[in-house]
């Protein structure tokens, strides 16, 4: 039995799953906002997105001292960003996702921890095969729930977008 997503219409969910990079916006401290490219992976049944907290460089080597991990423990309101841009504007479409974030820690070997940070690992590394070299079951996660989307445009063209001029 399949369980009807309560914000994510069927073409919403499609085209976010689809998409192969989104943006992060989190509130920086003086209240601006914070933008990064992401990559993500949408839960197959529930309207979260989990994105890895990855050993790519960064300025800093602990994760948890990320600019957007402070961020979103100091506030965790977010939103995600996800373009698809087309010469043809026919093919134009965003959906933007609100919703609350939070620092989901690798499970403990006692116990303790999450217990969707493992499948969230897996699905990573299905969607996003460079993750494979990466020790992201080791590493925190940023989940988001989604708790509304907008979206504009032509989100129900598939991905990637076709070859050749978009249907009229």
């Amino acid at each position: 039995m399949e369980i009807a997503d309560p914000v994510l219409t069927v073409v919403e969910r499609a085209f976010l799953a689809g998409a192969r990079r989104a943006i992060l916006a989190t509130i920086a401290p003086d209240g601006r906002p914070r933008l990064v490219p992401i990559c993500y992976v949408l839960d197959p049944v529930r309207p979260v997105l989990y994105t890895p907290l990855d050993d790519k460089p960064k300025r800093v080597t602990d994760p948890r001292r990320l600019a957007r991990v402070g961020d979103l423990l100091a506030d965790p309101r977010v939103s995600v960003l996800v373009d698809r841009w087309d010469e043809d504007w026919a093919g134009l479409a965003w959906l933007r996702c609100l919703g609350m974030a939070s620092l989901l820690e690798p499970r403990a070997p006692r116990g303790g921890g999450a217990d969707d940070h493992g499948p969230a690992v897996t699905a990573l590394r299905a969607r996003h095969p460079q993750y494979a070299i990466h020790r992201l079951e080791a590493r925190p996660l940023i989940r988001i729930a989604i708790e509304r989307v907008t979206s504009w445009g032509a989100v129900d063209l598939p991905w990637p977008p076709p070859d050749g001029p978009l249907p009229v």
